[in-house]
């Protein structure tokens, strides 16, 4: 499943991230696979929202769709 298909208060393991571009996007925001996320926020037709590191974080949706993500 995606980043993009998360639910409310789902905690999430990060499993892989799509092509190089998208890596690089999702470093930024200190997302790399082997993480563990909770969702915090689904926002309709806009970012999800996730905390990591005691940091909320909104991810937009066109990068949450390249974010491969399993529950843990």
């Amino acid at each position: 499943m995606t980043l993009e298909q998360a639910k409310r208060g789902q905690k999430l393991v990060v499993t892989g991230i799509g092509n190089e571009t998208v890596r690089v996007l999702a470093i930024r925001f200190g997302i790399c696979e082997g993480i563990a996320v909770t969702c915090r926020e689904v926002i309709p037709a806009g970012p999800v929202i996730i905390s990591l590191n005691d940091q909320e974080i909104a991810v937009g949706r066109s990068l949450a769709k390249h974010i491969e993500v399993r529950p843990c």
